[in-house]
């Protein structure tokens, strides 16, 4: 079994005029985030944080902002293209971690319900997924939407062929069968015991008085 480890990075500005959506979540607030897509800043992390930890590029690499069919779109979408990534390298995930880092909306009273979102987006359970929140205290970056994401994989298994299996199998019963053969040679009623080395008494015991 083999290890991965991913790490990602995004940033939005916030912007008036669109809806606010992190994590897949829609959340009640004035502004949303800029983007050419929804501006999901955490689904965009974990996007990166996937397709690095298996060298598949970036999100950029598969949605370029240049191209107009991306104009929008639901960053689900993105996360989804990750997600085949990592399976066709023959990785799974083991868990999630993030952080948010934004000055408004309060992340932690609505956390619980992003862990529920961003599992059910990753098809993982709540508990492998972590939700953490600051603000950007001495950053100058109140207006702004930052996550960072790290993620853990490991390799699955991948079942052995039928015909190999077999094989196995028909190997350990011929040698089942060979045992027994040697045991009942050894303990059998009627074995030869001069070639263990064994003398067999020249008269019957039976005939002593």
């Amino acid at each position: 079994m083999s290890m991965r480890i991913g790490y990602g990075f995004d940033s939005h500005a916030f912007k008036t005029g669109v809806p606010l959506i992190i994590g897949g979540l829609p959340i009640e607030h004035p502004e949303g985030l800029a983007g050419h897509s929804d501006g999901d800043v955490l689904l965009h992390a974990i996007t990166d944080a996937l397709l690095g930890a298996v060298s598949a590029g970036d999100i950029g690499t598969f949605f370029p902002p240049s191209d107009p069919r991306w104009k929008g779109a639901a960053s689900s979408v993105f996360l989804q293209t990750a997600l085949e990534e990592v399976a066709t390298a023959g990785y799974k995930i083991v868990n999630i971690d993030t952080v948010l880092v934004m000055a408004k909306p309060k992340i932690v009273p609505i956390a619980n319900e992003l862990r529920e979102s961003v599992s059910r987006l990753l098809g993982v359970k709540p508990g492998e997924v972590g939700i953490k929140a600051k603000t950007p205290e001495g950053l100058n970056q109140d207006h702004v939407a930052v996550a960072h994401a790290t993620v853990l994989l490991e390799s699955l298994e991948v079942p052995e062929p039928v015909s190999l299996r077999t094989l196995e199998a028909e190997a350990d019963e011929d040698r089942d069968i060979e045992m027994n053969v040697v045991v009942r040679g050894l303990v059998g009623d009627s074995r030869d015991v001069s070639a263990l080395g064994r003398k067999i008494p020249a008269f019957d015991t039976d005939d002593l008085t």
